[in-house]
């Protein structure tokens, strides 16, 4: 399965629509869609999850290091995710409490 992301902006936030798969082969285009909207300015970020099938290591290590990236610009990143077998995943690595995890973009924005 392939990644699909489309970026708009809502306010003063980008919102990312992430669908298909995050794992090794696809993370890095997520990455660079990352580095490539801070890079632009775009400091306030809402990831929308819920069209993600499957997520690995790899694609919370993408996802930590946009964190990491926005707060370094005084910015921050909010995860829309619903799914139970992801908000699985974010309790057992515990970034459940890293994350700013919401049901819809609406309450992210």
């Amino acid at each position: 399965m392939d990644l699909s992301l489309t970026t708009r902006t809502e306010g003063e936030r980008t919102v990312v629509e992430v669908g298909g798969e995050i794992d090794v082969y696809t993370a890095p285009k997520l990455r660079e869609t990352l580095v490539s909207l801070v890079d632009a300015g775009n400091h306030h970020l809402v990831l929308d999850l819920e069209k993600v099938e499957f997520l690995d290591s790899t694609g919370l290590g993408v996802l930590v290091g946009g964190l990491k990236r926005v707060r370094t610009n005084d910015g921050s990143l909010a995860l829309v995710c619903t799914q139970e077998r992801l908000l699985k995943i974010f309790r057992i690595t515990g970034l459940d409490k890293v994350f700013d995890i919401h049901p819809d973009v609406a309450s992210a924005i």
